[in-house]
């Protein structure tokens, strides 16, 4: 079989033949249909000290499973995160990880909705959302954000803003739901505050997202890309910084995380949640695929067909 591999930070990405895995206790072995490229993966590449397996979300069909596996067999479509070899025709699969595909759903449809709508999902749960309440989402037209745009609307936001890194996103972004004002993230004002924010960036845009927050404001930072927010400014505006891990749930709370999954099929098979694809690329391409997201180019989600 064939996955994507690099050997030192940076890459290059290249493609090799290898054997094809065999499922241990609890993994189940799908033969990939579809799988998601995610800004983690792309940072793993550039800046990782050691080069390692590229997983991420996969989706497909179980082939073969291992031993105490109770819940799948071979033929049954699912979806679900890798933490191995991901990129790669053929790749292993917890079982704890894996979760059904509805038959009127595409592999496509899955790796854009189930992993990014519950990064989504569990960021807004977080944010403790009222309804009427304005909410405010970075990287609006990415494929955690422009999920996050549509969920907030969904729960009862009565103004969504969105901020991205190009003025010519916004009217994708005003398509999914957002207010006619899309913030770009060098505005000077971001208008009037909203309650909440949820956050996929960090970094120097923590300062001026914290700014964008009304009085008794929560800000939910869910991005890996670090920064710092200074205890005056929450203090002076009673505002509240919450970090959101999308694993401390996968680990700990089984039963939340199969919750929000059930949750995203039932908005998706409403037409209340529109999982939107960006571009398909070969493995082959997964380099280019990687290129979309590093150069903040993407509308919604990037994906590699193998």
């Amino acid at each position: 079989m064939r996955r994507v591999r690099y050997e030192s930070r940076g890459g290059p990405l290249f493609v090799e033949e290898t054997p094809l895995p065999e499922p241990g206790p609890g993994e189940l072995l799908v033969r990939a249909e579809a799988i998601g490229v995610t800004l983690p993966a792309v940072r793993k590449v550039t800046e990782a000290a050691e080069p390692g397996p590229l997983g991420g979300e996969i989706a497909g069909e179980v082939v073969a499973v291992g031993e105490g596996v109770t819940r799948f067999g071979s033929g049954d479509r699912v979806t679900g995160l890798c933490f191995g070899h991901g990129y790669a025709d053929f790749a292993l699969l917890h079982e704890a990880m894996a979760s059904p595909v509805p038959a009127d759903a595409s592999a496509v449809d899955a790796v854009a909705l189930v992993r990014s709508g519950l990064v989504a999902l569990g960021a807004l749960e977080a944010a403790r959302p009222e309804p009427g309440e304005s909410a405010l989402v970075t990287a609006a037209a990415s494929g955690v954000g422009h999920l996050a745009v549509q969920l907030a609307r969904t729960r009862g936001a009565g103004r969504v803003v969105g901020a991205v890194s190009d003025p010519a996103k916004a009217d994708f972004v005003r398509g999914l739901g957002a207010d006619h004002h899309v913030i770009t993230y060098g505005d000077d004002s971001w208008g009037t505050p909203v309650d909440y924010a949820l956050d996929a960036v960090g970094g120097e845009l923590l300062t001026p997202a914290l700014a964008a927050l009304a009085p008794g404001g929560r800000l939910v930072a869910y991005s890996s890309g670090g920064g710092t927010v200074q205890a005056y400014d929450l203090l002076v505006g009673a505002k509240s910084v919450i970090g959101f891990q999308m694993a401390r749930i996968a680990r700990g709370k089984p039963e939340l995380y199969e919750q929000w999954r059930e949750e995203l099929w039932r908005l998706f098979a409403a037409g209340e949640l529109r999982p939107v694809v960006h571009g398909e690329f070969a493995l082959e391409d997964a380099a280019k695929a990687h290129g979309e997201i590093e150069g903040r180019s993407n509308l919604g989600k990037v994906v590699l067909i193998p």
